[in-house]
């Protein structure tokens, strides 16, 4: 099957004009007219991913972070992202990246993972003016109120978590809460602003646990642990468009970052 027949289905979902301006989603390595007879699903590209590409019999690489960011200078294996990209030329592994158009589409990253955590009534956190339902981030009601410790202990176990920060409770029980993946500081005052009692995204720092003043308990529950949605999302739209197309879930794709318990 050509690359672009399966693009085509991915970007019926997640158009790369919904992409953010930073961001380099899209084809990275290969040809939109290339051939391509497997495609392995991950968050990012590693050397072991396309270890078990090779492994696999994968000639197309799904990932929802773009391998590049900005633009090579050269080609000299000196880092990860040069030899990876060298190796995917070389070895004929195509190289396909879903990243802030994922994130911003309706039903996208962060709808899902809201859904996985039980929250529903979901409506946007912060529109986009790209198009109708899209932008990031959600909020919504569990079914009923639950202790924030519970809750936060709860989300640590669905998602596999190593270790949760979290600011001081604002609340005792949690109801309304809102939620986007990836970095998401930037929103807590639309967190804030929708009424939230509870704000759940990652790569919060220092002072972002400080901000809500006592108006809303903020938690960063992981980069990657927010962000490994993105390959059930890709596989639903992939197998249930594209039946007579192998994909698989990568094995090796996983959390750069280690607890130490």
């Amino acid at each position: 099957m050509k690359i672009k027949e399966i693009t085509a289905v991915i970007e019926q979902f997640a158009p790369l004009a919904w992409q953010e301006e930073y961001d380099n989603s899209g084809l990275v390595v290969g040809r939109p007219d290339d051939e391509v007879h497997r495609a392995l699903l991950a968050v990012d590209v590693t050397e072991a991913v396309l270890d078990e590409a090779e492994r696999e019999g994968c000639d197309f690489v799904i990932t929802h972070h773009p391998i590049i960011f900005h633009p090579l200078k050269r080609f000299n294996s000196a880092t990860a992202v040069e030899r990876c990209v060298e190796r995917a030329i070389r070895r004929g592994i195509a190289l396909y990246a879903c990243h802030t158009n994922l994130d911003s589409a309706p039903g996208g990253m962060s709808w899902q993972l809201a859904e996985r955590l039980g929250i529903g009534s979901l409506q946007l956190l912060e529109a986009s003016a790209k198009g109708e339902g899209v932008g990031f981030g959600v909020v919504g009601e569990l079914p009923a109120p639950e202790p924030t410790l519970d809750f936060l202990r709860r989300v640590r176990e669905r998602l596999a978590i190593g270790a949760i920060r979290y600011s001081d409770p604002a609340t005792p029980t949690v109801r309304r809460v809102a939620l986007c993946t990836g970095a998401g500081a930037s929103m807590i005052g639309e967190a804030r602003r929708a009424g939230a009692d509870l704000y759940l995204t990652a790569d919060l720092k220092y002072n972002d646990f400080m901000t809500p003043d006592g108006a809303l308990t903020v938690a960063d529950i992981g980069h990657f642990e927010s962000e490994y949605v993105a390959i059930d999302i890709l596989f639903a739209v992939l197998s249930k468009n594209l039946r007579t197309f192998a994909v698989l879930k990568s094995g090796a794709t996983r959390n750069p970052i280690n607890y130490l318990q």
